[in-house]
């Protein structure tokens, strides 16, 4: 029987030679018993493939006898318990999804890419994400000898458009709103542009009534948002208690039902493709179209990089006035430098 697989030598190095396509690759030693075993594996795998899966395993038992018994289930655990609270109830939340049911209680070395394409067949971002993630963390901590997928062959998926809500949405959620500590919740969502969690765990002690700023730590990059208070959220925070959280029921309920309650609200109001993140979003899109200055964007968002805040901002429409209008707001004369 012709064998696929041959072995040649290059310098002090042992190749395998692809009869059929001619291809060498090298087998990364200089040891020839080495090589030809490595070679019989190679041949026989290829006659037998089932006896290549045993040789493989019998191998990989040796090294790590946990590894060929570990399944994907055990990576999406770890992979759950990584990151912060928040992080982990989400990541357990999607981990639900059925689409992973198709890998859940599969072993890791026994997985082919049919089976995640099997699963990425899910027009679901957070899945791909997930299972990219699950996948990559397998590789990285050596459970995975080997990638299921090459990165070049990840499908893409584009996220769907996010948009935040519009004052108009914001004005008619209010109207309709009873009760009072969740109106101001949301007022202060419009007025900040913190995320819905940074914002129930806001305290009076984030306050500085001396330097008129509200400054906290943001939960999930641990970066620090910094605003100036005006009118509209002086009043909104000095109608809060003034020690303690600013919304203590509010701050007591997990993101999820503060989410479904707001889904409750819109549902109502006949309002669709929003959320509490929607908030976010608005406050961005009108910095951007009021002409602040992305510095003080992300100094207020709790960005670190200008990247990120493009993305929320992505959705705004600025409107340029003429050059002669900006020119007599500025007091600037016709054809005469401003002075720095």
């Amino acid at each position: 029987m012709k064998e696929k697989f041959w072995l040649i030598k290059r310098g002090s190095t042992f190749y395998s030679l692809d009869s059929d396509t001619r291809e060498r690759k090298s087998l990364g030693t200089s040891d020839r018993h080495e090589a030809q075993k490595i070679i019989r594996a190679k041949n026989e795998s290829t006659d037998r493939p089932a006896l290549g899966l045993s040789l493989a395993k019998a191998y990989l038992a040796a090294y790590d006898p946990t590894l060929v018994n570990r399944t994907w289930r055990f990576v999406m655990d770890e992979f759950s318990a990584r990151g912060q609270t928040q992080t982990q109830e989400l990541r357990r939340r999607k981990l639900k999804h059925k689409a992973f049911n198709l890998i859940r209680d599969k072993c890791l070395i026994e997985t082919t890419s049919q089976d995640f394409m099997d699963v990425l067949r899910v027009r679901n971002v957070f899945v791909h994400s997930i299972l990219k993630n699950i996948h990559n963390l397998a590789v990285g901590m050596g459970w995975l000898p080997w990638p299921v997928l090459a990165p070049k062959l990840w499908p893409r998926l584009e996220p769907g458009a996010k948009r935040g809500i519009t004052a108009e949405e914001h004005a008619r959620i209010l109207q309709a709103e009873q009760n009072m500590e969740r109106k101001r919740y949301y007022e202060l969502l419009w007025e900040t542009g913190a995320s819905q969690t940074d914002a129930a765990s806001l305290c009076a002690e984030n306050v500085n009534w001396n330097t008129r700023t509200l400054a906290y730590q943001r939960r999930k990059t641990r970066s620090w948002a910094r605003l100036t208070i005006g009118p509209r959220l002086e009043a909104i925070i000095k109608a809060s208690p003034s020690t303690g959280l600013l919304f203590p029921k509010i701050a007591s309920i997990s993101d999820k039902h503060r989410s479904a309650e707001f889904w409750r609200r819109c549902h109502l109001l006949g309002i669709k493709g929003v959320s509490l993140h929607s908030y976010r979003y608005a406050w961005a899109e009108r910095a951007k179209m009021a002409g602040y200055p992305e510095r003080f964007a992300q100094e207020a968002l709790g960005h670190n990089s200008s990247a990120v805040h493009r993305a929320y901002a992505r959705g705004a429409i600025v409107q340029v006035p003429s050059l002669e209008t900006y020119e007599q707001s500025r007091g600037v004369a016709p054809g005469v430098p401003a002075s720095n």
